[in-house]
């Protein structure tokens, strides 16, 4: 589904990304990690369109997207999550989902008609499928930590992805909630039918969701596999999980 092959990146002669390899199959669920600097975010960041790469060639279902700008990439089926969650504060949990459902209907730039008439049961559907229907009506800025990373969610699913990529989407959260919110993503992948794309700190949601593995260290690819390969990898031992 997605492909990623010798893609770098600098900034003023620092190399964020320097020659990374990464390779998503349809209905995979794929974990980057690595040390705090590797290059992870910056990845994800050129894979959705927020930054261009200065080399290498990433394609997504077969064609290249490379210099496609964001809403483009949106539109082809990759949706995304931040860092930081990225909702609106002021709209209701019910509008945040609904602003993203009509933008992907192509119904946000039609100034005639109100848009609380529109696609009404394709939000609620979403605020189902992500266990916020009860607070569909409260403001969004007022939710509590974890509940605003799972609107964000809740938000990228209304562009309709087939592929989820998702930025340490636990950071954050309580044990609970990072237990509800990885039985969201694993509930999502099989009943969507998501592919997901994910990174992530916590090694214990990592090794516990993946199908594959991509570990990252200065900007590079150092292994892509699965869980125990990744796990048994020496360069993987020594430059992230430590050895004894």
């Amino acid at each position: 589904m997605l492909r990623v092959e010798n893609v770098s990146k600098q900034f003023d002669g620092f190399k964020a990304v320097n020659g990374a390899n990464l390779s998503v199959e349809k209905g995979e669920i794929v974990a980057v990690i690595g040390p705090n600097g590797a290059g992870k975010t910056t990845l994800f960041n050129l894979i959705s369109g927020q930054l261009k790469p200065d080399s290498g060639k990433i394609t997504f279902l077969g064609e290249e997207i490379t210099a496609l700008p964001p809403h483009r990439i949106c539109k082809k089926g990759i949706a995304r999550s931040f860092q930081i969650a990225n909702i609106f504060h002021r709209l209701t949990v019910f509008r945040n989902i609904q602003v993203a459902v009509l933008s992907q209907k192509n119904r946000n730039l039609n100034l005639t008609s109100p848009s609380d008439r529109f696609f009404i049961e394709e939000t609620r559907a979403i605020l189902e499928s992500v266990g916020l229907a009860d607070k569909h009506g409260e403001i969004a800025g007022a939710l509590s930590h974890g509940d605003r990373r799972v609107l964000e969610i809740a938000i990228a699913l209304g562009n309709e992805p087939r592929l989820l990529i998702l930025d340490e989407p636990t950071a954050g959260m309580s044990p609970e909630e990072t237990a509800g919110t990885i039985a969201l993503i694993k509930r999502l992948a099989e009943t969507r039918g998501l592919t997901i794309l994910f990174c992530e700190h916590d090694m214990d949601v990592v090794f516990g969701v993946s199908h594959e593995i991509m570990v990252m260290e200065q900007g590079r690819t150092l292994i892509q596999g699965t869980p125990e390969a990744v796990k048994n990898d020496p360069d993987v031992q020594r430059a992230y999980l430590g050895t004894e």
